[in-house]
């Protein structure tokens, strides 16, 4: 007979520690993470998150939805699903789609919990350990996460007024492609760019696409923002112009309510089928109720009416931001100004780092984003700022609290260098 003999106790002081994966150590906590606790607190404005107004959520609507969708399909809504998603929904997405010129089939189609996940499969199918991807510089701060996450080198190439630079993007690749390190792929936030709020313009869309194209890579274009304009119509996506060439990222998180989670990656149709054997792994099936109470809402809502009244909201909150940026932000400070989206991303004077700045500015009641969370390196002159979330009123509040710290900062920089400050 066998008989096992109890392993001796182990002082929990002297356990080993847990034998992490390399990739586990690559993991690090967001930026904007990072600041939700601070950001709670009543006694501080939170121009930090990118979350949408409560204001701008459609919760009586959706509760309607949810019930319809119980008392009529709670059965098989309750169930396991697709890995590939709702198939009534995947077609839903090729009519949202279509409002920014992308056509594309259910089968194109495979529905994520948000555009997050929809990154993560992406570079899991793409990207090896050590392999480059290629992003703007700033960037998305939870993209860096991902990539990091997979252990890839992440190469920014830089932007100007008018998003990413085409002839940059361009000797970039070559280089790349030089070092016997081509990129796995290029991905961007073209519209309303988190974190600068930039468009890229449609003949630098154009010729992005052809530097892509030339160079043999692939876009991954993130685009959880493009219905959400101010003024025009909407830009015409990346993908609609090179469908064979981009992977095509949306989400309802900005649009109608992130705790749904249901977001969505169009590709070409032998890359979907790569990413649901990935999604079939890291989660075997979706929420079957999340997705059909999003299908039902854009059955039975006037979903384009519903946008508009978010942007006209987000357009509020927006110039509200720019009226008291210009009213009360000292000489040597700029801003970008955003014809849609979440954003605007704020310069700071020559010496005064944000990152450094911020905890003083908590103490002052007001939170924002670091530039350096959105870079692989550099970014301490910048942060972000973020409209969409408080009211109007508290909008101009963070915005003038805001101010004040930067004048301290900034008169705190001219005492520490005095003869420097002469000079200028």
């Amino acid at each position: 007979m066998l008989s096992f003999q109890p392993l001796p106790a182990t002082d929990p002081a002297h356990r080993p520690p847990p034998r992490f994966a390399d990739r586990a150590h690559a993991m690090v906590p967001s930026e904007t993470r990072a600041l939700f606790s601070m950001a709670a607190r009543d006694d501080v404005v939170s121009l930090a998150g990118g979350m949408p107004s409560p204001d701008a959520l459609p919760v009586a609507a959706l509760g309607a939805v949810l019930g319809d969708v119980i008392a009529a399909e709670g059965a098989s809504a309750l169930q396991y699903g697709s890995a590939q998603g709702d198939p009534q929904l995947r077609e839903q997405v090729c009519a949202v789609m279509a409002a920014e010129g992308v056509e594309a089939s259910p089968d194109d189609v495979l529905v994520t919990m948000g555009s997050q996940q929809a990154l993560d499969l992406v570079t899991r199918v793409f990207v090896n350990p050590g392999d480059s991807v290629v992003t703007e510089g700033p960037t998305y701060v939870t993209a860096l996460s991902t990539f990091a996450a997979h252990q890839a080198r992440v190469v920014e190439v830089a932007m100007d007024a008018h998003g990413v630079v085409p002839q940059a993007l361009a000797d970039t690749f070559a280089l790349l492609a030089a070092e016997g390190r081509p990129a796995a792929f290029y991905y961007t936030v073209p519209t309303f760019q988190n974190p600068t709020g930039r468009v890229l313009g449609a003949e630098r869309r154009r010729e992005v696409v052809e530097v892509c194209r030339r160079a043999g890579v692939l876009i991954v274009e993130d685009n959880p923002y493009g219905l959400l304009h101010f003024d025009a119509e909407p830009q015409r996506a990346l993908c609609a112009d090179a469908p064979e060439g981009v992977v095509y990222l949306g989400s309802f998180s900005k649009t109608l309510a992130p705790g749904l989670r249901v977001g969505w990656v169009r590709a070409p149709r032998t890359v979907t089928g790569k990413l649901v054997l990935a999604a079939e792994s890291a989660m075997l099936s979706h929420s079957q109720l999340a997705q059909r109470a999003v299908s039902r809402f854009l059955t039975t809502t006037s979903w384009r009416g519903h946008i508009d009244a978010a942007r006209a909201l987000y357009r509020d909150r927006r110039d509200a931001m720019l009226a008291e940026l210009a009213a009360t932000m000292p000489d040597g400070v700029s801003w970008t100004v955003p014809a849609g989206g979440f954003f605007v991303w704020l310069t700071l004077p020559e010496g005064v780092d944000a990152r450094a700045m911020l905890p003083r500015a908590v103490e002052g009641g007001v939170a924002y984003v670091p530039g350096t969370g959105f870079h692989t390196r550099g970014g301490e002159r910048h942060l972000r700022l973020s409209y969409s979330y408080p009211s109007v009123s508290r909008v101009g509040e963070g915005v003038r609290r805001l101010s004040d710290v930067v004048r301290a900062e900034t008169a705190r920089g001219r005492a520490a260098c005095p003869v420097e400050a002469m000079a200028r």
